[in-house]
């Protein structure tokens, strides 16, 4: 739902960073208010995934310069976990193995940190329990994934529907979905997507990334942008995505270099868009 008067929830502006000296963000700029749905597209090594992490707050990128807020004030002041309790979430593309920690007091644990930041009463086991088996029924999983380690011996499609699970109990503002589509069958994806729009609410926002238009039949995004070289090239509606699948990413080639020479006959640096 497309909210002009919504309040914002993350503002990104001439976002930079790099990582390990090599530049990869080059000036992002993107508004987000609670009740949208954005999906960010593009080729490998665009700046998709970089983008995710230096919102999360990943310590191996360095912010070189811009700015991010959120719900108006510096996220880029806060530690990965402090953006997390505040409501900020990251679902991983390649969600990672925890060997001996349960996965039911790991969701407990992170669910009652959001809770007491939000200044609510933490649940005790009994009934943190009684939450989360109502909430596995939005990813359709089985509870005995709860007494194993978190995503030990799961399969893709496992992994990703725990990670949905985690979305529905940290209630965040603002989810940030990492190519969770990746390595999805069809009926992974549809439980996936389905559990997206179920958690999607006029107070939250998604952000959406992605290679494949496949995801965004099942999870209708208000805007669509499309990067490249470390910006965001172009913005539209979902009609944009529909125009992805049918042309491919062969404009952006053409794009690029049209920004380029603008940039060389002005002496702005090339793409200057966002």
């Amino acid at each position: 739902m497309i909210c002009p008067d919504a309040p914002v929830l993350l503002e990104i502006r001439d976002l930079q960073a790099a990582v390990d000296d090599q530049p990869i963000l080059k000036g992002v700029n993107l508004t987000i208010r609670a009740g949208e749905i954005h999906a960010v597209m593009g080729r490998n090594g665009s700046g998709k995934s970089t983008l995710s992490k230096v919102l999360a707050g990943h310590p191996a990128y360095t912010v070189t310069g811009g700015s991010v807020h959120y719900r108006g004030n510096d996220l880029l002041d806060l530690a990965p976990e402090q953006r997390a309790r505040i409501g900020l979430f990251l679902g991983f593309q390649y969600p990672v193995e925890i060997p001996g920690v349960s996965n039911l007091e790991f969701l407990r644990v992170a669910t009652n940190a959001r809770r007491s930041e939000g200044g609510l009463e933490e649940l005790d086991t009994f009934a943190f329990e009684d939450l989360v088996r109502e909430r596995l029924e939005v990813v359709k999983m089985d509870p005995a994934f709860l007494e194993r380690s978190v995503n030990e011996g799961f399969s893709g499609g496992e992994k990703k529907r725990n990670e949905i699970l985690q979305m529905a109990l940290l209630e965040p503002l603002v989810a940030i979905l990492d190519e969770t589509d990746s390595g999805l069958d069809i009926d992974a994806l549809r439980i996936v997507a389905g559990g997206v729009n179920q958690l999607a609410s006029p107070e939250n926002a998604t952000l959406l990334i992605t290679h494949y238009q496949r995801l965004l039949d099942l999870i209708t995004p208000d805007y669509v942008h499309v990067m490249a070289a470390g910006r965001i090239l172009r913005s539209g509606g979902r009609e944009l995505a529909l125009e992805l699948e049918r042309t491919g990413y062969d404009w952006v080639d053409q794009e690029l270099e049209r920004f380029a020479a603008e940039g060389q006959q002005t002496g702005r640096a090339p793409l200057e868009v966002g």
